[in-house]
């Protein structure tokens, strides 16, 4: 990830096509010594195209990955289904809180 960010670093510096060494001054103003076997692979895959394109290729790709909230499509979805569900969830936690709360009364506390 390092060699990626110095990449686009240089690019979006300017450097349209760095190099490198240009990767490798980079990193050592860090203190990160760089990875000659890391940075030709980094410079072979990104070497010739556009920046921006990659982005927007990966940022479509990105778009239908699921990030959670998965649930929520669901219920919305449902309609009149939602708020029992929603109802039915709610009674879960609560049961699942009592039992926490039970856990307590074990006979012995943490400063006793």
């Amino acid at each position: 990830m390092k060699y990626i960010a110095s990449y686009l670093l240089l690019a979006l510096g300017g450097n349209t096509s760095p190099s490198a060494a240009d990767l490798t001054s980079l990193l050592a103003t860090v203190d990160i010594t760089a990875d000659e076997a890391e940075v030709e692979k980094v410079l072979s895959e990104l070497n010739g195209k556009d920046i921006n394109e990659l982005i927007a290729a990966g940022s479509a790709k990105l778009a239908s990955v699921p990030s959670g909230g998965g649930s929520a499509a669901p219920a919305a979805a449902a309609g009149g289904a939602a708020p029992a569900a929603a109802a039915a969830e709610e009674k879960k936690e609560e049961k699942a809180e009592e039992k926490e709360e039970s856990d307590d009364d074990m006979g012995f506390g943490l400063f006793d």
